[in-house]
């Protein structure tokens, strides 16, 4: 598959690709826009994985995300957006237990 042309990977494939072009220049922030986007779900369980190793790696990671609870679980702080406005922000934790965005995102 090194000779595969990335064009031709799937989704999550290309995603791993991405990540790794990436890093190649050792980063000190990396900046994440919606990278669970149409992936199956055992790919994004694989890519927030990654994110977090990231992470814990020392790196900067800046991320815009719709899957607000793998973002909160991951994120030290957090902003929560509506309609292109700032609505809440804070520590990510506290946001996974307030009660506006547990029903308006969490599903409960």
């Amino acid at each position: 598959r090194r000779r595969q042309m990335a064009g031709t990977l799937s989704g999550g494939e290309q995603q791993m690709l991405a990540i790794a072009r990436a890093l190649m220049a050792r980063p000190r922030l990396v900046l994440f826009d919606e990278p669970s986007l149409g992936l199956a779900p055992t790919i994004v369980e694989t890519t927030f994985g990654i994110i977090a190793d990231i992470r814990q790696r020392g790196t900067t990671v800046l991320m815009v995300e719709q899957n607000a609870y793998a973002a909160l679980r991951m994120a030290d702080r957090a902003y929560v957006m509506e309609t292109g406005r700032i609505v809440l922000e804070g520590a990510a934790r506290d946001l996974l237990e307030d009660d506006h965005v547990r029903r308006a995102y969490l599903g409960g």
